[in-house]
Formats: structure tokens, sequence, C-alpha cells
């Protein structure tokens, strides 16, 4: 990887803009919380690439070295502990590596693996998010002199969220049992905390719960797929 080009140049950071000159790769499958990561990054200097899987991330990889990798770690072709063990053991070294989940208890695991720092899901404070990223950068990728922390959320796009609802309605289409409900579960638990639709997200925490203990799925699958419906249909849901 020594070869690899960064795309792009080093600038200063700003009191105002702390994260100006530095690329944001965000490994992140749900579009709501990639819009909350797009508009964090935009107000704080940053240029945000995305990737929705651990193949797509190891393709930008392949080509580009960012300056901080962010990594949710429930993927739809894996886990993203992978990738961050990947990273952490890579030469050089991207200068931050940070998990990201809205489970419960996967901040250990993520450090575990070798990320620098962790971002709990649902994040939308702006401060929050640029304090999280700087408290893992070297010095000389700090900005100088003092500076006013930014207590304000970003509003991600509701669009972006009935997108995710498709996208997992056209997963329960087709299949109605194995891994892949693992995966939309743990998906809609992460994206409803972060669009503060705890009814979906209490309906998807009960079905990875059901899906743990092997008992039989019928209820709680009927519920997340009726409100997933419901999102999709009246938009005053969202």
């Amino acid at each position: 990887m020594d070869d690899l080009p960064v795309l792009t140049p080093i600038i200063n950071p700003t009191a105002a803009r702390p994260l100006l000159g530095m690329t944001v790769l965000v490994v992140e499958d749900s579009l709501y919380a990639c819009d909350a990561m797009r508009l964090m990054c935009l107000h704080s200097g940053a240029r945000i690439r995305r990737a929705d899987c651990l193949r797509s991330a190891r393709r930008h990889l392949q080509v580009y070295r960012p300056s901080v990798v962010i990594i949710d770690l429930g993927l739809p072709d894996g886990s993203g502990l992978d990738l961050i063990e990947e990273l952490a053991a890579a030469t050089p070294r991207v200068a931050s590596i940070l998990g990201a989940s809205g489970m419960d208890g996967s901040e250990a695991g993520a450090i575990a693996a070798g990320a620098d720092g962790f971002i709990d899901k649902p994040l939308t404070n702006l401060g929050v998010f640029q304090q999280t990223i700087l408290a893992t950068l070297p010095q000389d990728r700090q900005p100088t002199g003092p500076r006013v922390l930014r207590n304000e959320d970003v509003c991600p796009d509701p669009l972006a969220y009935r997108d995710d609802m498709a996208h997992v309605s056209n997963l329960l289409d087709e299949h109605s049992d194995g891994p892949v409900l693992d995966y939309v579960a743990q998906f809609l638990v992460g994206v409803a905390r972060s669009a503060d639709d705890m009814q979906l997200a209490q309906a998807a925490d009960a079905l990875s719960n059901q899906r743990r203990t092997g008992a039989a799925l019928n209820t709680h699958l009927a519920q997340v797929a009726g409100l997933v419906q419901e999102r999709l249909t009246n938009r005053a849901a969202m």
C-alpha cells in the first residue's frame, strides 16, 4: 500500500473546520446513517467517500488512502471487525480507524480488533463527531488555538430513511429465515434508533432476540414486516 495516492492534499485544519483537508471513508450500509455522516463531515471541512459493504470498502482502499475510516460493524457481506483488523495491521496505517454500531456492547469488540475509537449510533451531534475523530488523530492533524465546540445536531434526509425501508422490504420479500434475518434485525435496530423510530427499533430488537434463542419467528417477523410497510406507505410515520 506504500504507493497509494491520498485522496486530498494535506491542508491545515482550522478552529471552525477542524477536519479540513481530510477524507473520511464511511463503510456504512444505511443511507440514513450515512447522510448524517455526510452532513457532519461537510460542516467539519472533510470530504466523504462511502462504501456500503466490505467488498466495496476494500476496492476503495486498493486505490485511495483516506485520513479516517469509520466502519459499521454489521455489514451485508460480513463483520466490520474483519476490516478493522486488516486496517490496524496494514503498513502504512490509516491515521484513524473507528468502529460504529447501534447495537449494545459493540465497543469492546471494535477496540479489541484494533480500532482507535468508537461511534455509538445514533450520532448526529456535530461537536461529538468532531471530538471523537480528533481524539484519535496525531498532533500534526489537530487544529491550532482555541476552538468552540459546536453543540448542534444535523438532520439527515427523511427520504434516505425511506430508501432504507425499501432495502429491508426487498430483503424480507426474498428471505424469511436464515442469516439474512440476522442482518435485517441488526440493520433495523441501528437505523431506527438513528431516526428516533423506537417502535420499529424495539420490534427489530425483539426479532434479533428471537433469532438468538431459536424461538418461532412468525409473530415478531410479521410485526417488523408490517412496520416497514407502514413507513413505506405513510410518510407521516417518518
